[in-house]
């Protein structure tokens, strides 16, 4: 198995990663404030209003082992560059958009931007830094930016609606987006040339496009139009079935897009399941959040963003506490830790939700919420690149953000259908129950979480030299029999 080669200005370059990360993280929850104002200002109705998160959910969704393995064979570079690309331009066609259509397919655009992103970053961390503690690093400073940009997209998305209108959460991604593409032609290392012989596997890209996008818009679509209605059904089936035949796809071609003897990787395994729980429960508690504080308590747009900030500090210490608990108890007692704080997070922030609480009251469990969710989203990464080969790097963090898209859906269409059972109206204190129902169910899912955590395997420790030089975990490994240790080769 080949290691990452030693880069030059790789600090520029984690900089770089990780300020896309804040970017892509920023976009996920700077909708979510605008949304009452952009229904009215652009003519959705309330059961169209959803597709304005949905349709950047299903494309992320759909198309993220195609970005994963297409910044493994075209190149990083171009990968990264291209998806930062789209995202500027299709944010600058999402605030120029007149009409619902064309603003759900500037989302889908962006959607098809973040697929291409995050799996190409992922695979450049991965492939710069030696799997260890400076990966652990790496992911942690990753990790936080993403936090960062969770909570204060919400807090800018409120500030940019209150005082320039609903157009301008989509501007304020043009200027960066293309900033970050510009600047990664002279940060990022150039891509080496094609290695004869690696080319798309179209078959198996088509296959699991359709399939992941039928599958994340069944999900998505299921709350609204019914989980027994034929476009529900016929969604789900198209999903079932084109998943079914790129497996099979995958299990004869001799170039598989996601070659299925990943699958043996423990660690992978077990981090695709643990960021499917992940995002169904700690995901879906910014929107929970955001209810209570707008149609319970009555929070403009700048005061509902400014109540997300401790999350954003926090979740930064959570993310450096994750970096040295990785190198002290390793990835398995990191994640979950992080779970369980992040579910007593989710319990107490229930119980403190009441029609007439104070935000103080509410602290204490964004606190731990925000913790936990820094703890366990660095460490969920860490694990799914563990052990997997540099050629797959990209493919493989596309998995993980595979599941992780359909858990976020999933998990949110479930918690959404727990919350509003029995309810007739969208605002009031008659929310709060359902709201705390849903914080606790989220809670108690979030130990389905632990329990894969168990079966995930930590890397062992460096060895040293005679010398006292330190040995890379990939070197540690190549040493050891290869009847008990073999690593999967590209």
């Amino acid at each position: 198995m080949s290691s990452p080669s030693p880069r030059r200005g790789t600090g520029l370059l984690l900089a770089l990663l990780a300020f896309a990360q804040f970017i892509s993280a920023i976009d996920y929850n700077i909708v979510y404030v605008a949304l009452p104002e952009i229904g009215r200002e652009v003519g959705f109705d309330p059961h169209s209003l959803q597709w304005v998160v949905s349709g950047y959910a299903v494309a992320f969704g759909g198309f993220l082992l195609l970005g994963g393995r297409a910044a493994d064979i075209l190149g990083q570079r171009r990968i990264f560059s291209t998806a930062l690309t789209l995202y500027g331009l299709s944010s600058l066609a999402g605030g120029l958009a007149t009409d619902p259509q064309l603003l759900v397919a500037a989302r889908a655009v962006q959607g098809l931007g973040g697929a291409l992103l995050l799996p190409a970053t992922l695979s450049l961390i991965a492939t710069t830094f030696t799997e260890g503690a400076a990966r652990n690093r790496a992911l942690a400073i990753w990790g936080g930016a993403g936090a960062v940009g969770l909570a204060l997209g919400s807090l800018l998305g409120g500030i940019l609606t209150n005082y320039f209108g609903w157009e301008a959460v989509f501007y304020v991604n043009v200027p960066l987006a293309l900033g970050a593409a510009a600047a990664a032609f002279a940060i990022v290392p150039k891509d080496a040339p094609r290695e004869w012989g690696r080319s798309f596997d179209l078959a198996g890209s088509l296959t699991a496009t359709v399939g992941f996008t039928a599958l994340v818009f069944a999900v998505v679509q299921g709350p609204e139009a019914g989980w027994t209605s034929a476009k529900t059904i016929g969604s789900l089936l198209a999903g079932v079935l084109f998943i079914g035949l790129f497996l099979l796809i995958e299990a004869r071609t001799a170039r598989p897009l996601m070659p299925l003897r990943l699958f043996r990787n423990r660690s992978l395994v077990a981090a695709m399941g643990i960021t499917f729980v992940f995002m169904g429960t700690f995901g879906a508690q910014y929107y929970f959040f955001t209810v209570y504080l707008q149609n319970v308590r009555g929070y403009g747009a700048l005061a509902t963003g400014l109540a997300f900030l401790p999350s954003a500090l926090v979740g930064m210490v959570g993310t450096k506490l994750s970096e040295k608990l990785l190198g002290k108890v390793g990835t398995r007692a990191t994640i979950i830790t992080g779970l369980l704080l992040g579910a007593v997070g989710m319990t107490a922030l229930a119980l403190a939700m009441s029609p007439g609480g104070s935000y103080p009251a509410l602290l204490p469990g964004v606190v731990l919420l925000s913790l936990g969710q820094g703890i366990a989203w660095t460490a969920m990464f860490v694990a799914a690149g563990t052990g997997v080969d540099v050629h797959h790097q990209g493919i493989a963090s596309a998995m993980a953000s595979t599941t992780q898209q359909i858990g976020s859906a999933v998990g949110l269409a479930i918690l959404v259908a727990i919350a509003d059972s029995g309810l007739h109206t969208t605002t009031g204190p008659d929310l709060v129950p359902g709201l705390r129902t849903a914080g606790f169910t989220a809670a108690a899912l979030t130990l389905l979480g632990v329990g894969i955590a168990r079966t995930c395997a930590d890397p062992p420790p460096p060895c040293r030299h005679p010398s006292g030089a330190p040995r890379s975990t990939r070197q540690n490994l190549a040493s050891l029999p290869e009847s008990r240790h073999r690593p999967l080769r590209g």
